[in-house]
């Protein structure tokens, strides 16, 4: 089932503001955010219930490290199909929503058709998932890795 995109929306300076305090502490206390924003609790509350309302927060996480559960190796792989038809990327993206070691999955443009951001336990973990189960897939035609030294930047969503 297809996304539709959301309808614009006008977000004034409060909204702004509430969505930078929120994206980097999502457990502040309305009573908080209000005290920080210049707002009383209730048309924040307001205001944040719009936000999810319209789609612009989408839910509320908690960040985990990976390494310090166990998962220590992240690698990139792009993943080209022998052919670009509905049926195959469905099929594709129904297998992959059942790895968890997948943890981010991008349909792409350009020479490869998938971006995955794979994380297991080490390169012994990621081998098994690499032979186990992705090659073995129909439709995959070709797969590349690319193991990261280290992250520069890292965000949860672009800042408003």
């Amino acid at each position: 089932m297809k996304k539709s995109l959301p309808e614009t929306v006008t977000l004034d300076e409060f909204d702004i503001r509430i969505l930078r305090i929120l994206r980097d502490e999502a457990r502040i206390a309305v009573q908080d955010l209000s005290e920080r924003i210049g707002l009383s609790p209730t048309p924040v509350a307001r205001r944040i219930r719009n936000l999810e309302a319209s789609g612009i927060i989408t839910g509320y996480a908690a960040m985990i490290d990976e390494a310090a559960l166990g998962y220590s190796v992240t690698v990139f792989v792009s993943v080209k199909l022998d052919r670009q038809v509905d049926q195959a990327l469905a099929d594709f993206e129904n297998a992959i929503r059942d790895c968890p070691e997948v943890v981010d999955c991008w349909l792409m443009t350009g020479n490869r058709d998938y971006l995955l951001r794979v994380v297991t336990d080490g390169l012994a973990g990621f081998e098994e998932f690499l032979t186990g189960r992705l090659t073995r897939l129909p439709a995959v035609s070709s797969i590349e890795s690319s193991i990261p030294l280290r992250r520069v930047k890292a965000g949860i969503s672009r800042q408003p």
